[in-house]
């Protein structure tokens, strides 16, 4: 995760939305129909968002007002606020209302570098809001200049047991079937609590969503540690998201598997609660990767770049490992090869800095570093 190839006066060479060659300029022997130079500074891989709830109504101001006086997530979601709020709000949104409001976030994050970005669902929570939500994802991912890849979230259970029951045989038998069918999703996730699914509950979803060939991934270990991460490298999730309260067995647990780590530093700077330990992941040997988690009640981080600067400050990860969590690593969290390095063969999606030095990604606070954003070898931003 510490390993950086850094080229002096390189060079890309680009075609058809892929990088054909890159290295040293004085090497390239090639012609070019067009050439530009970007005057000297800094290019690196277009940052990669692996986890974001981009797609919401409403606000939660009150639940940020109430924590401010002294109320914990836990109680403010008891209280009928937090996501339930959000499913409420997003619920008797239309669909246009839903992609008009997610437009200038996604917006947002490709200006601060991100080329690839991650969109769940769960805000809809009745079956066929949750498929509304991911048809909005859709018409979202067709109208940005960003990559968006969307994943089905699982996000809240009924409060009766009896119907928390019958919610995940409704998951089971109509919602993953039909997502799958329709290939609306490329992954499942569902957020592993005490407040909200417990380990049981999860695998029968994770197991019907492997049988329709989609990938999983888990929400684990952000206030309590009940098996999720367990359960994430046991079945083999691409990722285990959040881990603030992860202790040394379940570091030691995904260092031992291929399942990716995704911290949000974001998180734990708005709430107030212990970091995601970063350091103690990377030390041991997992492999670590970075996201915003872009929502409108845990963090409301729209800047893909901020989000690995806040990793290096509070999760003890070094500028090195910081860019490869948002980008190769951040890649792999998400199960696609083509992009998160430059490297011939993978899409041009490319960040340019404002400055020479490429520690400027995450060494600036309240500023955009990036100067211009690059996907599939158009110019996007700038």
């Amino acid at each position: 995760m510490s390993e950086l190839k850094v080229l002096k006066d390189a060079a890309l060479a680009v075609s058809g939305g892929l990088i054909d060659w890159v290295g040293a300029r004085s090497d390239w022997t090639g012609e070019a129909a067009a050439t530009l130079d970007l005057g000297g500074v800094a290019v690196l891989p277009g940052l990669i968002d692996p986890h974001t709830h981009a797609v919401w109504a409403g606000d939660r101001l009150a639940d940020f007002e109430a924590r401010v006086a002294g109320a914990t997530y836990e109680q403010i979601l008891l209280a009928g606020g937090g996501i339930r709020s959000t499913v409420r709000a997003t619920a008797a949104a239309s669909q246009e209302e839903l992609v008009a409001l997610a437009k200038p976030r996604v917006e947002a994050l490709l200006r601060s570098g991100a080329t690839t970005i991650e969109v769940k669902s769960g805000y809809g929570f009745a079956i066929s809001a949750e498929i509304a939500m991911l048809d909005a994802i859709a018409k979202l991912a067709a109208e940005s200049q960003a990559g968006i890849l969307a994943t089905l979230l699982i996000h809240l259970p009924p409060k009766e047991v009896a119907e928390r029951l019958r919610y995940v045989e409704q998951v089971c038998v109509e919602l993953i079937p039909e997502v799958a069918r329709r290939g609306l999703a490329t992954a499942v996730d569902v957020f592993v609590e005490r407040e909200a699914w417990h380990v049981g509950e999860a695998e029968q979803m994770f197991v019907c969503a492997k049988n329709h060939g989609l990938a999983v991934k888990l929400h684990s270990d952000q206030f309590h540690s009940i098996g999720g991460v367990e359960l994430g490298v046991r079945i083999g999730a691409l990722s285990v998201d959040h881990l603030e309260a992860a202790g040394e067995e379940q570091i030691a647990a995904i260092a031992s598997s291929g399942t990716m780590a995704t911290i949000l530093p974001g998180v734990s700077l708005h709430l107030g609660i212990p970091a995601a330990p970063g350091r103690r992941l990377i030390d041991a040997g997992a492999a670590v990767a970075v996201g915003t988690d872009l929502n409108p009640g845990s963090s409301p981080l729209y800047s893909t770049a901020a989000a690995l600067g806040l990793a290096v400050r509070m999760n003890g990860l070094t500028a090195q490992e910081a860019i490869v969590a948002g980008t190769l690593n951040a890649a792999c969290a998400l199960g696609v090869s083509d992009r998160g390095r430059i490297e011939a063969g993978c899409m041009a999606d490319f960040v340019v800095l404002h400055e020479k030095d490429w520690r400027e990604l995450v060494y600036v606070m309240g500023a955009n570093p990036v100067r211009e954003v690059w996907v599939g070898g158009r110019r996007v931003v700038g």
